[in-house]
Protein backbone atom coordinates (compact mmCIF):
# COMPACT_ATOMS: atom_id res chain seq x y z
CA UNK A 1 0.00 0.00 0.00
CA UNK A 2 1.37 3.40 -0.98
CA UNK A 3 1.58 5.88 1.90
CA UNK A 4 1.74 9.55 0.97
CA UNK A 5 4.38 11.11 3.29
CA UNK A 6 3.02 13.29 6.08
CA UNK A 7 5.04 16.14 7.59
CA UNK A 8 5.07 17.05 11.28
CA UNK A 9 5.06 20.85 11.36
CA UNK A 10 4.21 21.60 15.00
CA UNK A 11 4.26 20.00 18.42
CA UNK A 12 3.47 20.60 22.09
CA UNK A 13 3.33 18.73 25.39
CA UNK A 14 2.16 18.85 28.98
CA UNK A 15 4.24 16.18 30.72
CA UNK A 16 5.88 15.57 34.10
CA UNK A 17 8.67 18.13 34.33
CA UNK A 18 8.05 19.34 30.78
CA UNK A 19 5.34 21.83 29.87
CA UNK A 20 6.80 22.34 26.40
CA UNK A 21 8.99 20.32 23.99
CA UNK A 22 12.16 22.25 24.88
CA UNK A 23 11.81 21.22 28.53
CA UNK A 24 11.17 17.63 27.47
CA UNK A 25 14.35 17.61 25.41
CA UNK A 26 16.34 18.83 28.42
CA UNK A 27 14.96 15.97 30.52
CA UNK A 28 15.89 13.41 27.87
CA UNK A 29 19.30 14.98 27.22
CA UNK A 30 20.26 14.91 30.90
CA UNK A 31 18.54 11.63 31.72
CA UNK A 32 16.49 13.07 34.56
CA UNK A 33 14.07 10.84 36.43
CA UNK A 34 10.64 12.48 36.74
CA UNK A 35 9.03 9.74 38.85
CA UNK A 36 8.01 11.05 42.27
CA UNK A 37 5.64 10.26 45.11
CA UNK A 38 2.03 11.14 44.40
CA UNK A 39 1.11 14.65 45.63
CA UNK A 40 -0.41 14.58 49.11
CA UNK A 41 -3.84 15.60 47.83
CA UNK A 42 -3.89 13.36 44.75
CA UNK A 43 -5.89 10.55 46.38
CA UNK A 44 -8.19 12.73 48.52
CA UNK A 45 -7.63 10.29 51.39
CA UNK A 46 -4.76 9.51 53.74
CA UNK A 47 -2.30 7.40 51.78
CA UNK A 48 -1.66 5.08 54.70
CA UNK A 49 -5.27 3.91 54.48
CA UNK A 50 -4.56 2.69 50.94
CA UNK A 51 -0.91 1.65 50.87
CA UNK A 52 -0.57 -2.04 51.67
CA UNK A 53 2.25 -3.50 53.72
CA UNK A 54 3.91 -6.88 53.11
CA UNK A 55 1.40 -9.71 53.19
CA UNK A 56 -1.65 -7.44 53.08
CA UNK A 57 -4.63 -8.39 50.96
CA UNK A 58 -4.86 -6.28 47.80
CA UNK A 59 -8.59 -5.56 47.75
CA UNK A 60 -8.88 -1.76 47.38
CA UNK A 61 -5.21 -1.36 48.23
CA UNK A 62 -2.03 -0.26 46.42
CA UNK A 63 1.59 -1.11 47.11
CA UNK A 64 3.05 2.00 45.51
CA UNK A 65 2.25 5.72 45.38
CA UNK A 66 4.88 6.64 42.80
CA UNK A 67 4.24 8.00 39.32
CA UNK A 68 4.89 10.79 36.84
CA UNK A 69 2.93 13.94 37.72
CA UNK A 70 2.39 17.21 35.86
CA UNK A 71 3.28 20.17 38.08
CA UNK A 72 3.15 23.92 37.57
CA UNK A 73 0.60 23.82 34.76
CA UNK A 74 -1.91 26.14 36.45
CA UNK A 75 0.73 28.87 36.65
CA UNK A 76 1.58 28.48 32.95
CA UNK A 77 -1.95 28.06 31.56
CA UNK A 78 -3.84 31.06 30.19
CA UNK A 79 -7.57 30.27 29.83
CA UNK A 80 -8.19 33.51 27.94
CA UNK A 81 -8.20 33.76 24.16
CA UNK A 82 -10.36 30.71 23.45
CA UNK A 83 -13.86 30.81 21.97
CA UNK A 84 -15.18 29.65 25.35
CA UNK A 85 -15.52 31.67 28.59
CA UNK A 86 -12.30 31.62 30.62
CA UNK A 87 -14.20 31.08 33.87
CA UNK A 88 -15.85 27.97 32.47
CA UNK A 89 -12.50 26.59 31.27
CA UNK A 90 -10.94 27.15 34.70
CA UNK A 91 -13.77 25.10 36.27
CA UNK A 92 -13.02 22.04 34.14
CA UNK A 93 -10.84 19.04 34.96
CA UNK A 94 -7.22 19.29 33.77
CA UNK A 95 -7.97 16.73 31.05
CA UNK A 96 -9.89 19.52 29.28
CA UNK A 97 -7.35 22.23 30.10
CA UNK A 98 -4.37 20.17 28.97
CA UNK A 99 -6.15 19.40 25.70
CA UNK A 100 -7.14 23.01 25.00
CA UNK A 101 -3.67 24.30 25.90
CA UNK A 102 -1.83 21.54 24.04
CA UNK A 103 -3.76 21.92 20.80
CA UNK A 104 -3.39 25.71 20.87
CA UNK A 105 0.35 25.51 21.55
CA UNK A 106 0.83 22.92 18.80
CA UNK A 107 -0.94 25.19 16.30
CA UNK A 108 1.20 28.13 17.42
CA UNK A 109 4.29 25.93 16.98
CA UNK A 110 3.16 25.35 13.38
CA UNK A 111 2.90 29.14 12.92
CA UNK A 112 -0.90 28.95 12.74
CA UNK A 113 -3.29 31.39 14.38
CA UNK A 114 -5.34 29.84 17.18
CA UNK A 115 -8.31 30.11 17.32
CA UNK A 116 -8.28 29.58 13.58
CA UNK A 117 -9.75 32.30 11.37
CA UNK A 118 -12.93 31.53 9.45
CA UNK A 119 -11.09 31.14 6.14
CA UNK A 120 -8.49 28.73 7.54
CA UNK A 121 -8.02 25.45 5.63
CA UNK A 122 -10.07 22.51 6.97
CA UNK A 123 -8.38 21.46 10.22
CA UNK A 124 -9.31 18.55 12.47
CA UNK A 125 -8.33 16.91 15.75
CA UNK A 126 -8.07 13.25 16.70
CA UNK A 127 -7.36 12.64 20.36
CA UNK A 128 -6.32 9.45 22.08
CA UNK A 129 -7.87 9.56 25.56
CA UNK A 130 -7.91 6.71 28.07
CA UNK A 131 -11.55 6.45 29.07
CA UNK A 132 -10.95 5.90 32.76
CA UNK A 133 -12.56 8.16 35.38
CA UNK A 134 -10.78 11.47 35.83
CA UNK A 135 -10.44 13.18 39.20
CA UNK A 136 -13.12 15.69 38.14
CA UNK A 137 -15.55 12.90 37.25
CA UNK A 138 -14.88 11.08 40.53
CA UNK A 139 -15.36 14.27 42.55
CA UNK A 140 -18.63 14.98 40.74
CA UNK A 141 -19.83 11.44 41.53
CA UNK A 142 -18.79 11.81 45.18
CA UNK A 143 -20.63 15.12 45.54
CA UNK A 144 -23.75 13.67 43.88
CA UNK A 145 -23.69 10.63 46.16
CA UNK A 146 -23.26 12.69 49.31
CA UNK A 147 -26.14 14.93 48.21
CA UNK A 148 -28.38 11.87 47.85
CA UNK A 149 -27.30 10.59 51.27
CA UNK A 150 -27.47 13.95 53.02
CA UNK A 151 -29.66 12.73 55.87
CA UNK A 152 -27.79 9.52 56.60
CA UNK A 153 -24.22 10.71 55.85
CA UNK A 154 -23.47 14.44 56.14
CA UNK A 155 -21.56 15.94 53.23
CA UNK A 156 -18.00 17.01 54.15
CA UNK A 157 -17.98 20.79 54.72
CA UNK A 158 -15.13 21.41 52.25
CA UNK A 159 -16.69 19.42 49.38
CA UNK A 160 -17.83 21.44 46.38
CA UNK A 161 -19.62 20.11 43.30
CA UNK A 162 -17.38 20.18 40.22
CA UNK A 163 -18.58 21.47 36.85
CA UNK A 164 -21.15 19.10 35.36
CA UNK A 165 -19.19 18.82 32.12
CA UNK A 166 -16.54 16.84 34.01
CA UNK A 167 -18.95 13.89 33.69
CA UNK A 168 -18.04 13.61 30.00
CA UNK A 169 -14.28 13.32 30.25
CA UNK A 170 -13.81 10.77 27.43
CA UNK A 171 -15.00 12.39 24.20
CA UNK A 172 -15.87 15.92 25.28
CA UNK A 173 -12.27 17.25 25.49
CA UNK A 174 -11.87 16.84 21.73
CA UNK A 175 -15.24 18.45 21.03
CA UNK A 176 -14.53 21.44 23.29
CA UNK A 177 -11.08 21.90 21.74
CA UNK A 178 -12.67 22.06 18.29
CA UNK A 179 -15.23 24.55 19.57
CA UNK A 180 -12.71 26.67 21.47
CA UNK A 181 -10.21 26.84 18.59
CA UNK A 182 -12.61 26.88 15.60
CA UNK A 183 -11.47 23.54 14.16
CA UNK A 184 -13.95 22.72 11.41
CA UNK A 185 -12.64 19.30 10.41
CA UNK A 186 -13.30 15.96 12.09
CA UNK A 187 -12.77 16.15 15.87
CA UNK A 188 -13.21 13.14 18.13
CA UNK A 189 -11.51 11.03 20.79
CA UNK A 190 -10.70 7.33 20.86
CA UNK A 191 -9.45 4.81 23.40
CA UNK A 192 -7.14 2.09 22.14
CA UNK A 193 -5.31 1.71 25.47
CA UNK A 194 -1.54 2.04 25.09
CA UNK A 195 -1.85 2.38 21.31
CA UNK A 196 -4.22 5.36 21.48
CA UNK A 197 -1.69 7.96 20.34
CA UNK A 198 -0.61 5.87 17.34
CA UNK A 199 -4.21 5.23 16.33
CA UNK A 200 -4.81 8.99 16.54
CA UNK A 201 -1.84 9.65 14.25
CA UNK A 202 -2.91 6.97 11.76
CA UNK A 203 -6.49 8.26 11.58
CA UNK A 204 -5.23 11.84 11.23
CA UNK A 205 -3.01 10.75 8.33
CA UNK A 206 -6.05 9.08 6.76
CA UNK A 207 -7.97 12.38 6.85
CA UNK A 208 -5.09 14.09 5.06
CA UNK A 209 -4.77 11.30 2.50
CA UNK A 210 -8.52 11.46 1.80
CA UNK A 211 -8.34 15.26 1.36
CA UNK A 212 -10.99 15.66 4.07
CA UNK A 213 -8.59 18.06 5.80
CA UNK A 214 -5.50 20.07 4.93
CA UNK A 215 -4.17 20.22 8.50
CA UNK A 216 -4.70 17.73 11.32
CA UNK A 217 -3.78 17.80 14.99
CA UNK A 218 -3.17 14.38 16.53
CA UNK A 219 -2.33 13.65 20.11
CA UNK A 220 -3.14 11.91 23.35
CA UNK A 221 -4.05 12.83 26.91
CA UNK A 222 -4.18 10.87 30.15
CA UNK A 223 -5.46 12.36 33.36
CA UNK A 224 -6.95 9.29 34.99
CA UNK A 225 -7.84 9.59 38.67
CA UNK A 226 -4.57 8.62 40.36
CA UNK A 227 -6.09 6.53 43.15
CA UNK A 228 -8.12 4.58 40.58
CA UNK A 229 -5.08 3.83 38.42
CA UNK A 230 -2.87 2.75 41.33
CA UNK A 231 -5.45 0.41 42.85
CA UNK A 232 -6.45 -0.90 39.42
CA UNK A 233 -2.96 -1.77 38.21
CA UNK A 234 -2.04 -3.31 41.55
CA UNK A 235 -5.14 -5.50 41.31
CA UNK A 236 -3.94 -6.56 37.85
CA UNK A 237 -0.48 -7.32 39.28
CA UNK A 238 1.00 -4.93 36.70
CA UNK A 239 2.30 -2.18 39.02
CA UNK A 240 6.00 -2.14 39.97
CA UNK A 241 6.33 -2.99 43.66
CA UNK A 242 9.50 -0.88 43.82
CA UNK A 243 7.86 2.09 42.15
CA UNK A 244 10.48 1.93 39.38
CA UNK A 245 10.03 1.33 35.67
CA UNK A 246 13.00 -0.57 34.24
CA UNK A 247 12.24 -1.46 30.60
CA UNK A 248 14.05 -4.60 29.37
CA UNK A 249 15.91 -5.00 32.66
CA UNK A 250 16.27 -8.51 34.06
CA UNK A 251 14.69 -7.43 37.37
CA UNK A 252 11.83 -5.38 35.86
CA UNK A 253 8.72 -5.97 37.96
CA UNK A 254 6.03 -3.76 36.44
CA UNK A 255 4.96 -0.39 35.19
CA UNK A 256 4.77 3.03 36.82
CA UNK A 257 1.81 5.23 35.82
CA UNK A 258 2.23 8.68 34.37
CA UNK A 259 -0.04 11.50 33.26
CA UNK A 260 0.14 14.21 30.63
CA UNK A 261 -0.64 15.13 27.05
CA UNK A 262 1.24 15.59 23.78
CA UNK A 263 0.25 16.77 20.29
CA UNK A 264 1.62 17.04 16.75
CA UNK A 265 0.36 19.10 13.80
CA UNK A 266 0.32 17.16 10.54
CA UNK A 267 0.23 18.22 6.90
CA UNK A 268 0.82 16.49 3.58
CA UNK A 269 4.56 16.68 2.92
CA UNK A 270 4.20 18.24 -0.53
CA UNK A 271 1.92 20.93 0.89
CA UNK A 272 4.30 21.63 3.77
CA UNK A 273 7.26 21.99 1.41
CA UNK A 274 5.28 24.25 -0.92
CA UNK A 275 4.22 26.47 2.02
CA UNK A 276 7.75 26.72 3.40
CA UNK A 277 6.72 25.16 6.73
CA UNK A 278 9.37 24.09 9.21
CA UNK A 279 9.35 20.29 9.02
CA UNK A 280 10.13 18.58 12.32
CA UNK A 281 9.78 15.04 11.01
CA UNK A 282 8.17 12.94 8.30
CA UNK A 283 5.79 10.00 8.72
CA UNK A 284 6.25 7.48 5.92
CA UNK A 285 4.16 4.58 7.22
CA UNK A 286 1.91 3.57 10.12
CA UNK A 287 0.99 -0.05 10.81
CA UNK A 288 -1.97 -1.12 12.95
CA UNK A 289 -2.97 -4.60 14.01
CA UNK A 290 -4.61 -6.51 16.84
CA UNK A 291 -4.06 -9.83 18.54
CA UNK A 292 -7.34 -11.41 17.49
CA UNK A 293 -8.20 -14.57 19.41
CA UNK A 294 -4.95 -14.74 21.35
CA UNK A 295 -3.46 -13.74 24.68
CA UNK A 296 -5.34 -11.68 27.23
CA UNK A 297 -5.76 -8.21 28.65
CA UNK A 298 -2.12 -7.99 29.75
CA UNK A 299 -0.67 -10.68 27.48
CA UNK A 300 0.12 -9.11 24.10
CA UNK A 301 0.73 -11.23 21.04
CA UNK A 302 4.09 -11.14 19.28
CA UNK A 303 2.36 -12.10 16.02
CA UNK A 304 0.05 -9.08 16.27
CA UNK A 305 2.98 -6.76 16.88
CA UNK A 306 4.92 -8.22 13.95
CA UNK A 307 1.92 -7.69 11.63
CA UNK A 308 1.74 -4.03 12.63
CA UNK A 309 5.46 -3.44 12.14
CA UNK A 310 5.56 -5.27 8.82
CA UNK A 311 2.69 -3.12 7.55
CA UNK A 312 4.50 0.08 8.56
CA UNK A 313 7.76 -0.97 6.89
CA UNK A 314 5.92 -2.01 3.72
CA UNK A 315 4.14 1.35 3.49
CA UNK A 316 7.40 3.20 3.98
CA UNK A 317 9.30 1.05 1.48
CA UNK A 318 11.91 0.21 4.14
CA UNK A 319 13.40 -2.88 5.73
CA UNK A 320 14.49 -3.25 9.37
CA UNK A 321 18.09 -2.98 8.19
CA UNK A 322 17.41 0.65 7.21
CA UNK A 323 16.59 1.64 10.82
CA UNK A 324 19.06 3.16 13.30
CA UNK A 325 16.79 3.86 16.29
CA UNK A 326 13.75 2.11 17.78
CA UNK A 327 11.54 3.68 20.44
CA UNK A 328 9.81 0.80 22.16
CA UNK A 329 6.62 0.51 24.17
CA UNK A 330 8.67 -1.09 26.95
CA UNK A 331 6.13 -1.36 29.74
CA UNK A 332 8.63 -2.68 32.25
CA UNK A 333 6.42 -5.72 32.84
CA UNK A 334 8.14 -9.11 32.40
CA UNK A 335 5.50 -10.39 29.98
CA UNK A 336 5.14 -7.21 27.93
CA UNK A 337 8.88 -6.65 27.52
CA UNK A 338 9.53 -10.29 26.62
CA UNK A 339 6.82 -10.29 23.96
CA UNK A 340 8.04 -7.01 22.48
CA UNK A 341 11.62 -8.26 22.32
CA UNK A 342 10.44 -11.50 20.69
CA UNK A 343 8.53 -9.42 18.13
CA UNK A 344 11.64 -7.44 17.26
CA UNK A 345 13.71 -10.61 16.93
CA UNK A 346 11.12 -12.06 14.55
CA UNK A 347 10.98 -8.86 12.49
CA UNK A 348 14.76 -8.72 12.22
CA UNK A 349 15.15 -12.39 11.33
CA UNK A 350 17.57 -12.66 8.44
CA UNK A 351 18.78 -9.04 8.71
CA UNK A 352 22.51 -8.44 9.05
CA UNK A 353 23.74 -5.83 11.47
CA UNK A 354 27.06 -4.49 12.54
CA UNK A 355 27.40 -3.94 16.28
CA UNK A 356 25.79 -0.68 17.38
CA UNK A 357 23.95 -0.05 14.11
CA UNK A 358 20.47 0.00 15.65
CA UNK A 359 19.76 1.47 19.09
CA UNK A 360 16.75 0.83 21.31
CA UNK A 361 15.53 4.08 22.81
CA UNK A 362 13.91 2.65 25.96
CA UNK A 363 16.85 2.01 28.24
CA UNK A 364 16.60 -0.10 31.44
CA UNK A 365 16.46 2.88 33.78
CA UNK A 366 13.78 4.53 35.86
CA UNK A 367 11.34 6.63 33.91
CA UNK A 368 7.74 7.77 34.14
CA UNK A 369 6.36 6.54 30.87
CA UNK A 370 7.28 5.02 27.55
CA UNK A 371 5.78 5.04 24.09
CA UNK A 372 5.95 3.05 20.92
CA UNK A 373 6.40 4.21 17.36
CA UNK A 374 7.59 2.10 14.47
Amino acid sequence: MQFEPIAIIGHSCVLPGALDPAELWEIVLHGRDMVTLAPDDAWRIEKQRILAGPGATMQDRAWSDRGGYVRGFAERFDPAGFLLPADEIKALDPVFQWTLHGVREALHSAKLTAPLPERAPPTGLILGNLSYPTAGLVQFAEATWFAAQSEAIPRPPDMSTPHARNRFSSGLPAHLAAQALNLRGDAFALDAACASSLYAIKLACDRLHDRRADVMVAGAVNRTDDLFIHIGFCALQAMSRRGESRPFAADADGLVPGEGAAFVVLKRLDDAVAAGDEILGVIRGVGLSNDGNAGGFLSPSAAGQVRAMEAAYAMAGLTPGDISLLECHATGTPVGDAVEFASLCELWRGERFTRGQCAIGSRPRRCGSSSASW
